[in-house]
């Protein structure tokens, strides 16, 4: 039984979730809202002149074949950097679950990159496959693979996804890894006394019991990769080179920020927003889901 938790005061609940909500108020309703004003209208680069046009800058949106392209370039992105991401999460969580002398400190260093901001990785990144001085980009020379993400477009895109992908294997680390030891041993431990072997223990015991943590770390690696990889892009190929890595949350800083064009801007952004609601809400079904069954 819970125990249930008064107040001496009717309004003290309120005062203590006052700051949340003031926070939720300014920094995510109220940008929201003037996003949405923002997208159902044409101003000029200065803000001199507001016309209303309604939904004619999603109109435009979507009969842009060049927005199309860096939508596709944006789901590619995202696929590429997730399965990236969680692969190699999962195949060193499989390893560091293992009991062996020192894991604790194999885990820490795993962990580690999680703290460095996304535009450091990508400057990273930058340094390592730099064509002149990078040292990724030396030994691939070695091995007959000439480097130059700056004129060749296809390496640029796999630059962006190895930083992006490097960036979020430790969030990815650290939940695959408690997956890994909430499974209990002994379910382990008769498959192997069955006469199952390692591959196919893990793909019929291991993985199906990780499928919550599968699908929860799916939805938030798709998530980054959609908005939280802005930095990375601009740090490193900065969208080119001929816009071979420009990606849907990049467009929008370049048409707003840099093209001016801030009515189209606004509706790509809620084009943004549309798409983290609905993954919210796919995440949020299947949570309710398992909780009932």
């Amino acid at each position: 039984m819970h125990k249930r938790v008064t107040y001496s005061s009717v309004w003290l609940p309120y005062l203590l979730v006052l700051p949340q909500v003031a926070i939720t108020l300014v920094f995510f309703i109220w940008p929201a809202g003037q996003a949405l004003y923002q997208s159902v209208l044409r101003q000029d680069a200065f803000g001199l002149r507001t016309e209303f046009v309604g939904l004619e800058n999603f109109i435009s949106l979507f009969q842009s074949e060049r927005y199309l392209d860096v939508f596709f370039n944006t789901i590619l992105f995202s696929a590429a950097t997730t399965f990236s991401a969680m692969g190699f999460a999962l195949l060193l969580a499989v390893m560091a679950d293992r009991v062996i002398k020192g894991a604790s400190v194999y885990k820490t260093l795993l962990i580690w990159p999680y703290a460095v901001a996304p535009a450091i990785a990508g400057v990273l990144m930058w340094f390592l496959f730099n064509p002149t001085i990078g040292f990724a980009a030396w030994a691939l020379g070695g091995v007959g693979v000439e480097w130059n993400h700056y004129t060749n477009g296809n390496q640029a895109f796999i630059l962006v996804v190895i930083a992006a992908a490097w960036k979020q294997i430790s969030y990815n680390f650290v939940f695959f890894l408690a997956g890994l030891q909430a499974i209990p041993r002994s379910l382990i431990e008769a498959a192997a006394i069955d006469g199952a072997g390692p591959g196919k223990r893990f793909w019929t015991i291991i993985f199906p019991l990780l499928s919550p943590t599968t699908f929860f770390l799916l939805v938030v690696n798709v998530v980054y990769s959609f908005f939280e990889t802005f930095g990375i892009i601009h740090a490193t190929t900065e969208g080119g080179p001929g816009g071979a890595t420009e990606i849907l949350v990049y467009k929008v800083y370049k048409d707003g920020f840099v093209g001016l064009d801030l009515g189209g801007s606004a509706a790509q952004s809620v084009v943004l927003m549309a798409i983290v609601i609905a993954l919210t809400v796919i995440q949020f079904r299947y949570v309710e889901r398992k909780v009932q069954y």
